[in-house]
């Protein structure tokens, strides 16, 4: 038996309770940014309504370890970030109280993320309402259990990106591969004698190999 499933059924052997976001967690509303406060060469992130950075800001109104999600223009798409940031008035942003691990609450989040999306309101700017975010329910299992969910999800997340990081170096790898093969195959070795093929009146390299312009054996049109 693994360490979760002994954990559950020590902690929770009867199942666990399910409540509302907002039951659990406080929610944020970020503050907006004129873009002439914003900077280049400033400490903080500031997130408006892309997980694309708008600019950066020299103070932060949301800690590291915290999970947002934004609520309009990509409206839906959630982050957990490890460092501090500054969340503009299109994101929300989430205070755990003691019984919700932050990262547990992500992963959670993440889970649902095809239902969020649907609930986004399609319109000239896509919103995603406060309401629909309040009304998420999410599973509250002991701290323990939600640390263990954690750790593993956590594992497989370094792995993944491990993985993906071998494949992009095997896919360069392949694409050299190819390129010296194909020039290899497709280099010949010149011959600068020539002699006259009697039959199509044509000059012709004396070795096997034939070389004529492009426009000779092909149409070539616009």
């Amino acid at each position: 038996m693994s360490n979760l499933e002994e954990l559950i059924e020590r902690l929770c052997p009867d199942g666990v309770e399910y409540k509302y976001l907002a039951d659990v967690v406080t929610i944020k509303r970020g503050v907006r940014l004129i873009k002439k406060e914003l900077k280049d060469n400033a400490k903080y992130p500031v997130y408006q309504n892309s997980l694309i950075p708008l600019g950066y800001y020299d103070d932060y109104n949301c800690e590291a370890n915290k999970t947002m999600i934004i609520t309009a223009g990509a409206a839906g798409d959630i982050v957990y970030s490890n460092t501090k940031f500054w969340a503009a008035d299109d994101c929300f942003y989430f205070i755990c109280n003691r019984y919700i691990d932050d990262k547990f609450l992500y992963y959670v989040l993440m889970s649902q993320q095809r239902g969020i999306y649907s609930k986004v309101r399609k319109a000239s700017i896509p919103r995603l309402p406060r309401i629909v975010i309040e009304k998420i329910k999410l599973p509250v299992p002991p701290l323990e259990v939600q640390r263990e969910i954690v750790r593993i999800l956590d594992n497989f997340a370094i792995a993944t990106t491990e993985i993906q990081q071998k494949l992009q170096e095997e896919l360069a790898a392949r694409q050299k591969q190819y390129e010296y093969y194909r020039d290899l195959l497709l280099t010949f070795k010149s011959n600068e004698s020539t002699i006259l093929n009697e039959r199509t009146n044509e000059l012709e390299l004396s070795g096997a190999i034939r070389w004529m312009k492009l426009g000779d054996i092909c149409d070539v049109r616009d």
